[in-house]
């Protein structure tokens, strides 16, 4: 027999009202050929389980300590005794020695308060499904749906075009949340299954796209107008960061493309940059954000709105 299809999830978020219309549950899979410096999802980057670690959850070595025990590389240790404002009293945490961590997942087991988890889970299609489902009265009433994002989605292609053709056959609105840097012949195979694309457009200048980002954006436009001309609806999202593609000249850009696009782009959706993230890389034991910047104000998010609105585009600012 053979075995069913998984993917490495990462979360499964219900109630989503910014990934697409109505009321949603987002799929998030692990994964993605990108590395935006703004990334504020870092464990949606790496296809394999990672191990995290949140300080404030530990509840310290002098009442369990049972991942000392349980590391079988000895990577983690006890670290320095201090207070704790959370728990009102002083205490000894650990320290996780991110060199020697193999990402196996054993101390994650034996911590009861979840201090220590694994991000990035294998679910078969079909348990997906049975987790969206239940949220189908919600989507009915509010014309929402399932969002399949990432991470790059497209790339776990066989798990995800699994996915889109099961949601379908469910029922359900689907929406596809891509950065589009995948080859034609995938995306094209997921335009039966697909209501919208939530479409990234990060800037319009490929040597800049290539520096900053890591790829190109050649591929990324050329599967935009194909989507288009297949009769797809695109729902583009520009995420402003500072210094890098935030002046007037790329944002106008970025609109005269959409224009190309006609009747395909259902909205533009501005996503001003944060740094909310941050925390999120200290649980996997990196550094902080590679980009550093004060999020545009809300005068400048207007401007850009007011710009693209110029030019006879429909603009949101989320």
């Amino acid at each position: 027999m053979k075995n069913p299809i998984t993917g490495k999830i990462y979360d499964i978020q219900g109630f989503s009202v910014q990934d697409g219309p109505g009321i949603r549950t987002t799929v998030f899979l692990k994964g993605c050929p990108l590395r935006c410096p703004w990334c504020h999802s870092p464990e949606s980057q790496q296809f394999k389980s990672q191990l995290c670690w949140m300080e404030m959850r530990c509840v310290g070595v002098d009442l369990c300590g049972l991942c000392l025990e349980a590391c079988p590389k000895g990577a983690i240790h006890p670290g320095e005794r201090v207070y704790s404002e959370l728990k009102k009293k002083e205490m000894q945490s650990v320290v996780v020695d991110r060199d020697l961590c193999d990402d196996c997942g054993e101390c994650a087991k034996v911590c009861y308060a979840e201090a220590l988890y694994m991000c990035g889970k294998d679910y078969t299609v079909s348990e997906v499904i049975d987790r969206v489902i239940k949220d189908k009265p919600f989507y009915d009433k509010s014309g929402g749906g399932v969002t399949i994002s990432g991470g790059e989605a497209l790339a776990q292609p066989e798990f995800t075009l699994a996915l889109l053709k099961a949601c379908k056959e469910n029922g359900l609105h689907v929406a596809l949340d891509t950065t589009g840097f995948a080859k034609w012949e995938l995306v094209k195979q997921t335009l039966p299954y697909v209501d919208l694309y939530l479409y990234d457009l990060k800037h319009m200048d490929s040597q800049k796209h290539q520096t900053v980002i890591g790829v190109p954006n050649e591929r990324i436009l050329e599967n935009a107008k194909r989507i288009a001309e297949a009769g797809g609806k695109l729902q583009v999202r520009i995420p402003v960061i500072p210094q890098f593609n935030d002046s007037r000249e790329n944002i106008k850009k970025t609109g005269e493309f959409c224009k190309t696009l006609g009747d395909a782009v259902t909205l533009i959706q501005l996503l001003p940059y944060h740094n909310l993230g941050n925390m999120k890389y200290e649980r996997l034991g990196r550094k902080a954000l590679l980009l550093e910047a004060k999020p545009p104000s809300d005068r400048k998010m207007n401007v850009l709105k007011e710009l693209l609105e110029g030019m006879g585009l429909p603009v949101s600012i989320h």
